[in-house]
């Protein structure tokens, strides 16, 4: 999803009946696929299932925040295609945690940024808890909660569930405590920053992508968001510091910087999810 913000209550006054499959594909959708979630769905058996999504032409971000303003505007609510996105997020991570046998116990970190980014991993939370992963979610948010209409319901979503711890912080001193005890975590997304990351990192993000780099070193496995934190989704450069992933969960259609050469290394392998964007607001 595009770190850009929903549009609003007048794409919702027009929206259409959210599909169970995706208008280009005819994949199921994530949230109504209960197949992505089997116990024998790892990363490969994932990936074949959303194959045709990936073998559509690949996209700059530019392209991606443009094909979803035209999908709300056309009535698809932001709401729902998050759902979706944290969805397949959460379906990813399932399949990584059977492929890399960690799932006795599991228990997930997920590092959020305060915009749609960050609310794909909230939503990713809540269906990790659905099929019984504990998460503990870490916000990072200057006023203790996200900055986006739709990231704003998914933390409000998180209420009561048991299975989701949440913190919310702006402090990077806060998030420096994760570097204690990381190794124990099974899994840990990084849902910071999407397809709006511009130049170098601030605080505390900059010390989440640190804690990130560290669960990795120490051989816990990586899952992002749509792209790694720090890595431009179009041109696939870098800046410091940068998350390596092994498994990268990109939407609706490939990304032209997971495909280039530094962007492709440090995504890891590449799923590309339906999240239900029309086909008549992407002109491919």
């Amino acid at each position: 999803m595009s770190d850009a913000g929903s549009l609003g209550p007048s794409s919702a006054s027009r929206s259409r009946v959210h599909p169970p499959a995706d208008p280009t594909t005819g994949i199921t959708l994530p949230a109504a696929d209960p197949l992505v979630f089997a116990s024998d769905t790892d990363v490969a058996a994932l990936s074949e299932r959303w194959a045709a999504q990936a073998a559509l032409p690949a996209m700059t971000a530019e392209e991606m925040r443009g094909v979803d303003a035209r999908a709300q505007r056309l009535g698809t609510r932001g709401e729902w295609l998050m759902e979706e996105a944290g969805a397949a997020v959460a379906a990813a991570a399932h399949a990584l945690l059977i492929s890399a046998e960690r799932t006795h116990r599991a228990r997930v970190l997920v590092m959020c940024g305060p915009g749609n980014n960050g609310g794909d991993g909230l939503v990713a939370a809540r269906w990790l808890a659905e099929h019984d992963v504990d998460s503990e979610v870490v916000l990072l948010a200057a006023d203790g909660r996200p900055g986006t209409p739709d990231a704003a319901l998914a933390w409000e979503r998180l209420d009561g569930i048991e299975l989701v711890h949440r913190v919310a912080t702006a402090r990077s001193s806060d998030v420096a405590l994760y570097f204690n005890g990381i190794e124990r975590a099974s899994l840990v997304i990084d849902a910071l920053l999407g397809t709006g990351v511009r130049g170098l990192l601030r605080e505390p993000i900059r010390t989440a992508v640190d804690v990130i780099v560290r669960a990795r070193e120490l051989l816990v496995p990586v899952l992002a968001v749509d792209t790694p934190t720090s890595v431009d989704l179009t041109s696939g450069e870098p800046t410091d510091p940068v998350v390596r992933a092994d498994l990268t969960v990109t939407f609706h259609r490939p990304k032209t910087g997971l495909r280039r050469r530094a962007g492709a290394l440090l995504a890891g392998r590449v799923l590309v999810a339906p999240i239900g964007i029309p086909s008549e607001a992407d002109h491919a």
